[in-house]
């Protein structure tokens, strides 16, 4: 030293509190969470940051491993494109997504409960190799006739591919064993139920891959937090794990709590910088604005991205297009609605249509019920059609009031007027009585009827009192009397008192399965109420006021769309020959029958081993913490252990991860499949792994080794075993008997269960 002084170098600070220890081959550096200026007067008192010896997070793979990686890789594109071409014929929810990829060809506008970007890689996939859309995808086991099925099938298979050597590269950012990541790689390879569903036109293999993706790129960028943040890498790494995040819930809302293992995380990353003394606010502030950046806002920009893409492909009406609002239909090819007037009046000709139930159209037809009065019917129906068109009449005066308005002064209809509604194609008025509904059977609905003959003038029972409920702000007068598009009201039977109401129930095949009109005595507010789409009355010059819809822009018809998957996915609640709930996934209770024909089946089955010791591990997990927290208790200080310390962060973070990924599904009413436990099911493996690694911690290499062999040796015995039922070869009744391991196995050649399409 200069002078001959000695500078003393100043303490290190103490380690943070049940912090997850870095590996001994990679210290963890003191200036972890300075900025700049800190790290170059920590630098200054003799600490100097390096990057020596340390890989990108923090994956320090050798070259042997690489090699032994692609081996993996290449028994998994075996394992999962093994006669990938059987069966020819569509399987289980290819009736769905086949179909959507089918409409986006052909641009037609249709409505899933899931987001677009797993269906979107299927179409492309199809595009590419010349598929025209003309496939109808109608039912399970219909012969594919020029579609190329294979190329389709090709991006859940590849992508579940792809999922083993993410697994391996996953644990050993972990910092695990080699021994322990190829253990998982290869659970991942031989797992039967990832097989199943990676080997079909299905959405779950997308999701799976971008969930083990995501939980990747975030523990690589937390290697890289703990090493030395604000580093182009460590940008790269939380970059990437925002994309992936924004990718995992493109293909399924599920990815959601792929989001919440992520904030989760991120929470704690925080909670522990807020912590520490050596953290300024300003230093502080630069990480949580990069994380809300980066795991916020890239997603939800991502995710708004994919819609776009949905948007501008989706041109052409379909049979989607009903579930949206009438603004947002009118903005698909086709269904443009010239201007039309805005005053309506006795004598005004209108179309009128329902508020709620994707707003169908007031409607009748020169088709009588079946039952009851026989009458005309009246039905709520989807499309534009000259049965949609009505005559307002004045129920008011004596004598023909069918004609009464003509050559007279246009009278407006305001609230508390008594109206006839004529129905213009057919003559018939709109009409209630006594009688019970069709399909309807209670006694506080009404059947509604088109009722009378030309020239008719009508009875009591054709009278409706308007009663307007609320009128569009920028227009005054839509609040007093009825305007074309701004003003909602109810109609109330004159009579009864019942109101003109719709809802979702559908009539039968002789009612062409339009939806039931009723008037309902109980009626909710919003089912009860309508307005006026389209008016037109000869004593209206041309230049009168016009109205039209004002066109949506992407954010409203995102907005839109993203409240009717919400609402058509809460719909899903009727019970399906093959559904299950969230308590029998865990314990492998039953699968799913997918295929059936000339002896041979397709079953979404798990791999028993594999299935029931992540389990096991599960169960591990939380008893050995729990019992550790006692021992905390009682004064014990095993949290103290850097071992300890080790695995209680890499299981705790995999058992966070397993949660929230299956405990929502316990609050959910809709239909449930095996299927839905898949993205849990990846965060069992790795922690079933996990175990493994702490387990066997002490032992000598070799012994490890053979141990792992033995479980793999199981693993695969069990994958052979099954594997009939995984691809759809051969089976015979005697091979399905005795495959039924458990007697909740519902093995559709063994029991002979009809084969019945699911709703996703």
């Amino acid at each position: 030293m200069s002078g001959g002084v000695r500078v003393r170098r100043a303490p290190s600070p103490p380690p943070l509190p049940h912090a997850a220890p870095q590996s001994a081959r990679f210290p963890r550096p003191q200036h972890e969470h300075l900025d700049a200026d800190a790290r170059r007067e920590a630098a200054s008192k003799g600490y100097q940051p390096t990057r020596r010896g340390y890989a990108p997070g923090g994956l320090n793979i050798t070259s042997a491993e690489w090699k032994l990686l692609i081996l993996v890789s290449l028994i998994a594109v075996f394992v999962r494109l093994y006669r990938i071409s059987q069966p020819n014929s569509v399987v289980f929810d290819e009736v769905h997504f086949g179909k959507f990829a089918s409409k986006y060809i052909k641009s037609q506008y249709f409505v899933d409960v899931h987001p677009p970007l797993a269906k979107l890689l299927i179409t492309l996939s199809g595009f590419i190799f010349g598929y025209e859309g003309n496939f109808d995808f109608k039912d399970i086991g219909k012969v594919y006739e020029n579609v190329p099925y294979v190329a389709m099938r090709m991006v859940p298979a590849l992508l579940g591919v792809a999922t083993v050597p993410i697994s391996y590269l996953t644990l050993r950012a972990l910092d695990c064993r080699a021994t322990t990541a190829l253990l998982a790689s290869l659970f991942i390879t031989f797992e039967n139920g990832l097989i199943t569903q990676s080997r079909h036109i299905l959405l779950d293999s997308p999701l799976v891959f971008f969930t083990a993706l995501t939980i990747f790129l975030w523990t690589c960028f937390c290697n890289e937090d703990k090493h030395e943040p604000f580093t182009d890498i460590w940008w790269v790494w939380l970059t990437l794990s925002g994309l992936s995040l924004g990718a995992v819930v493109s293909c399924k809302w599920v990815g959601l709590f792929t989001i919440a293992t992520v904030g989760v995380s991120t929470l704690r990353q925080l909670w522990v910088l807020l912590g520490d003394l050596r953290v300024t606010p300003r230093l502080f502030m630069r990480h949580f604005m990069a994380r809300a950046i980066c795991l916020i806002l890239v997603p939800m920009l991502f995710y708004m991205f994919m819609f776009w893409i949905h948007f501008s492909i989706l041109q052409n009406p379909g049979d989607g297009d009903g579930f949206m609002s009438s603004e947002f239909q009118h903005t698909l090819n086709g269904r443009g609605m010239a201007d039309t007037f805005a005053d309506v009046g006795f004598g005004s000709k209108v179309a009128i249509r329902h508020v709620n139930t994707q707003g169908g159209y007031l409607h009748s037809h020169p088709s009588n019920y079946p039952g009851g009065s026989k009458q005309q019917q009246i039905t709520l129906y989807p499309h534009r059609d000259d049965n949609n068109n009505w005559r307002i009449l004045n129920a008011t005066r004596d004598g023909d009031s069918d004609h009464d308005w003509e050559g007279k002064p246009l009278v407006f209809i305001e609230s508390g007027m008594k109206i006839k509604l004529r129905h213009v194609a057919t003559d018939k008025h709109l009409h209630s009585h006594d009688q019970r509904p069709p399909v309807s059977d209670v006694d506080f609905q009404n059947e509604v009827s088109g009722y009378g003959v030309p020239g008719y003038a009508g009875d009591a029972n054709d009278d409706w009192i308007v009663e307007i409920e609320k009128g569009d702000k920028r227009d005054r007068e839509s609040s007093k009397r009825l305007r074309t598009l701004r003003t909602h009201f109810r109609l109330k039977h004159a009579m009864s008192g019942c109101y003109l109401f719709s809802h979702k129930v559908k009539l039968p095949d002789w009612g062409f399965e339009q939806q039931e009109v009723t008037c309902n005595k109980q009626a909710v507010k919003p089912n009860s109420l309508w307005y006026i789409e389209t008016a037109e009355h000869p004593m209206l010059p041309a230049d009168a006021p016009k109205v039209n819809y004002k066109l949506p822009g992407f954010f409203r018809k995102f907005l839109e769309l993203q409240q009717v998957m919400w609402t058509t996915n809460a719909g899903l609640t009727d019970r399906h020959t093959f559904d299950s709930r969230p308590d029998a996934w865990p314990r492998l209770r039953r699968g799913i029958n997918f295929w059936v024909k000339d002896h041979r089946q397709i079953y979404l089955l798990g791999n028993p081993m594999v299935w029931w010791l992540s389990t096991a591990s599960i169960f591990a997990y939380v008893v050995t913490r729990g019992f550790l927290v006692l021992r905390a208790q009682r004064g014990y200080r095993d949290f103290e252990n850097t071992r300890v310390v080790k695995y209680d962060t890499l299981c705790g973070f995999l058992f966070v991860g397993w949660s929230l990924h299956y405990i929502p599904f316990y609050i959910m009413k809709r239909q449930l499949f095996l299927h839905h436990y898949l993205p849990a099911l990846y965060f069992a493996i790795l922690l079933s792994c996990g175990v493994f690694d702490l387990v066997t911690s002490t032992l000598k290499p070799r012994i490890r080794l053979q141990i792992a062999a033995v479980l793999l040796i199981v693993v695969i015995w069990n994958f052979v075993y099954l594997s009939p039922i995984a691809y759809g070869n051969t089976w015979t009744k005697k091979k399905c008997e005795n495959a039924k391991w458990v007697k909740t196995w519902d093995l559709a050649w063994c029991v002979k269960f009809v084969l019945t399409c699911s709703h996703y």
